[in-house]
């Protein structure tokens, strides 16, 4: 669907979803790979690359800053740079990117020269605080008057060296963005957690996976600090994996409808955290009572809402770092959940409680779903009108950040979307 109305009301199947499906490529990768080839010397080719918003946003600031970023085909990136970032003309906009603004905050601080790194209005409300107290500890003139971006970053073309502590309970980003710049310091960098708190620890091992074949020498210390050496990238060319957030929409998919839809690729093929959600998908519609989402925060919202047609309640807990994603995921999930059915969801503490009722499938139960611009409650509340007739999502062009071709992918699969009212 090229022209996506306001509005997409879901037709609930009346067969089991069959069929093969590609996901997208990794966002967390892509722009993983996209910084680490900018700031390689050389060209690098990246292949089974995502397009979407977050990821143009990236390339663009990257252009931006001197870098060429060449798109060949749909899925990959030609990026050629000179071991080096250039100071842009004007700010960086990344849109509601978090991967990318949290990325380049850091990165920037190598320019020789002013950067401001800004967001939409919703990427303003997002906290960057922790990232740029880290900064200044290394000597980088970095400030944030709101805590949230906009960031204006002062360069002087390196990364410094030392030693640099980060508290990564808000997001496991603010590491990997630490992480990421290092190679580009004037001596080794240690980069230390201030506490046993960290957001999705396994993306930490995506970044690590990333530099290091991009060149880069890291020593793991202790379970929370890594040591970083000098040695800037190499280009080089890279397979980005599919992208294991996009897989949970299909594997909820099929868990709701009785079907079997072919990823192309096994679970355990994914390295990225989210692909921890198959092996709790798979126990559908008898989920655990009680689920630990700390490690695999994006697949939250695609579990919550099958825990609505589960036969008992679920509990997710270690989630608290929802409220701080594209909105506040928990309150969006207990909100949207009781516009579906009054009572199906509640909040307690930065825990969610969904009630859960069988029964709720095969109802027709008219319901507006308010997506928050957030493409991931766009997505997850979409499974639910696979049972339930009635179910209308707005401003479903929000998918366009991760995972463009959602409704395509539905639409292929056999569901019946109309435009709503």
């Amino acid at each position: 669907m090229t022209a996506l109305p306001a509005a997409l009301t879901l037709i609930p199947p009346s067969h089991p979803l069959l069929g093969r499906v590609s996901p997208p490529g990794s966002k967390s990768i892509t722009n993983r790979a996209l910084l680490l080839a900018a700031l390689a010397s050389g060209t690098s080719r990246l292949t089974g690359a995502l397009k979407s918003k977050d990821t143009v946003l990236m390339a663009a600031a990257l252009r931006q800053m001197g870098v060429s970023v060449e798109e060949p085909d749909a899925t990959s990136f030609v990026v050629t740079g000179t071991g080096k970032l250039t100071a842009p003309d004007g700010p960086l906009f990344l849109g509601n990117a978090g991967t990318a603004t949290r990325f380049l905050t850091a990165a920037v601080a190598t320019v020789d020269g002013t950067v401001i790194v800004d967001g939409d209005a919703h990427m303003r409300l997002r906290p960057i605080a922790p990232l740029v107290t880290a900064l200044r500890s290394l000597g980088i003139d970095a400030t944030s008057e709101t805590g949230c971006p906009p960031i204006t970053i002062h360069g002087k073309g390196s990364f410094g060296q030392g030693r640099v502590e980060i508290d990564a309970g808000l997001s496991s980003q603010y590491v990997s963005a630490l992480l990421m710049a290092a190679p580009m310091g004037e001596g080794p960098i240690e980069v230390a957690l201030t506490g046993p708190d960290i957001g999705a620890r396994g993306y930490v091992d995506l970044t690590l996976a990333a530099m290091r074949a991009f060149g880069a020498k890291v020593e793991q210390i202790d379970a929370g600090t890594w040591r970083v050496l000098p040695t800037g990238y190499t280009a080089t060319d890279f397979v980005i994996e599919p992208d294991a957030s996009a897989a949970t929409y299909l594997w909820g998919a099929a868990a709701l409808t009785g079907g079997d839809i072919d990823l192309g690729v096994a679970p355990d093929a994914f390295t990225q955290p989210d692909a921890l959600a198959q092996a709790v998908i798979a126990q559908f519609p008898n989920l655990p009572a009680v689920i630990d989402g700390s490690q695999m925060q994006d697949a939250v919202p695609t579990i919550a809402v099958l825990a609505a047609f589960n036969n008992t309640p679920v509990r997710f807990v270690g989630i608290a770092n929802l409220r701080v994603k594209e909105c506040d995921r928990i309150s969006a999930l207990s909100t949207e959940l009781n516009r579906i059915r009054a009572g199906l969801a509640r909040e307690e503490g930065d825990d969610l409680v969904v009630s859960s009722d069988p029964a709720l499938a095969g109802q027709t139960l008219p319901a507006r779903i308010e997506t928050y611009a957030d493409h991931r409650i766009a997505m997850s509340f979409a499974l639910a009108g696979l049972r339930i007739a009635g179910i209308t999502i707005l401003d479903p062009s929000c998918v366009g950040k991760t995972y463009p071709d959602y409704w395509d992918m539905l639409a292929g699969l056999g569901v019946g979307m109309v435009a709503g009212e």
